[in-house]
């Protein structure tokens, strides 16, 4: 099996760099007309500056309000507006289901995709594919795409005015990198673009993990201050440029699995996508059977930046009968990332592997009290 790494054209960050995004496309051959998909506060906040850095680059463009959700729908009302704008670019500006959406309607008209995440919640700005949901946000289908995109711009001036927790999701997400990334290195499995891991996007996983911890919780003070230091910027690399293509060169495995399955649980639904992969991360721990002292540093970091670390912190407190199980079962369901780990993963496992990682979250949380 060849090995594969892959990644967007050109990747740019730092404070107020959405002000170089009209010439930072004109470095990757990209003139418009340019739709721009964005969230609410993202159009409310970035406005003024899109228009100066679209005319300074004589770049046509217009604006699409996203409608919340990464479904097939939303799809589809995207790329309507483009043809009907006549758009030979496509941007997306928000969170990781405006981008998710974005590069889906414009891989359906084979054009090229910018992505612009204001908030860095997740790792999905630098890939090539997107997590589908159903209208009422229940985890439907990965879809994959020829190429990454072209630009990936990351304004760390807006990052820094982004909901704390949204940073801290972010941070959930990476974590789960290094793990995922090394299990599928160590059984040989097929990373996200279908070739084994290469040595490049193991380190970048593992430098991943290792940013996250050093940094996050400086990074988590300074954005709270709303203020851009250099703790924010490394986290805000690792958290989407790190974590990404540490992800999609290497694959994932349970975390994200176990992620999937909550989605299946309507308790969950209030609680975002790194916050549950970050609770994914110890169930895969446990899964494995990892040293204690791997499980306690995540664990202690998770306790430090308030990401879940038991059941009832992803609204789970007292599950009804037989979710549990109906997360397991949808966690191992055919083609799940679940199955990249180098054993056979049944649901049983899965569910034993949740309860107990609960109890060392609720343990950990008793002796700090104590």
């Amino acid at each position: 099996m060849l090995a594969v790494f892959t990644a967007p054209a050109r990747y740019v960050q730092g404070k107020d760099a959405t002000e170089s995004l009209g010439r930072e496309m004109q470095t990757v051959g990209l003139t418009g007309p340019a739709l721009v998909v964005a969230g609410a506060s993202a159009a409310k906040l970035l406005a003024p500056v899109w228009e100066r850095t679209f005319q300074a680059a004589g770049i046509a463009y217009s604006v699409h309000l996203f409608a919340g959700e990464s479904s097939v729908s939303e799809i589809d009302r995207i790329a309507a507006e483009a043809k009907k704008f006549g758009a030979a670019v496509v941007i997306g500006a928000g969170g990781g289901k405006v981008l998710d959406a974005t590069r889906a309607a414009a891989d359906a008209l084979h054009l090229p995709v910018v992505c612009c995440p204001t908030v860095v919640s997740t790792d999905a700005p630098c890939s090539a594919l997107s997590v589908i949901y159903t209208d009422d946000g229940v985890f439907q289908e990965y879809r994959f795409y020829r190429r990454n995109p072209e630009l990936v711009l990351v304004d760390t001036q807006v990052v820094a005015q982004s909901p704390p927790r949204l940073f801290v999701a972010g941070m959930g997400d990476a974590l789960s990198t290094y793990f995922e990334a090394k299990t599928c290195a160590d059984a040989r499995r097929k990373n996200m673009r279908g070739g084994t891991t290469t040595l490049a996007a193991l380190a970048l996983a593992e430098l991943c993990y290792r940013t996250v911890l050093a940094d996050g919780v400086a990074a988590l003070r300074a954005l709270e201050a709303k203020a851009v230091t250099p703790a924010l910027e490394r986290v805000a690399e690792a958290n989407t440029l790190l974590s990404g293509l540490g992800f999609e060169s290497s694959g994932l495995a349970a975390a994200h699995a176990v992620h999937n399955g909550m989605t299946a649980a309507p308790e969950t639904h209030d609680y975002l996508h790194g916050e549950k992969v970050a609770f994914g991360t110890l169930v895969q721990l446990v899964l494995e059977g990892r040293p204690q002292p791997v499980i306690d540093e995540l664990i202690g970091f998770c306790d430090a930046v308030g990401l879940p670390t038991t059941l009832a912190e992803i609204g789970l407190t007292s599950p009804k009968p037989g979710v549990i199980e109906q997360i397991a079962v949808r966690a191992c369901a055919a083609g799940e990332t679940i199955h990249n780990l180098p054993f056979v993963v049944t649901p049983s496992a899965v569910a034993d592997a949740i309860r107990a990682a609960d109890a060392l979250g609720r343990a950990a949380k008793a002796t700090q009290r104590s």
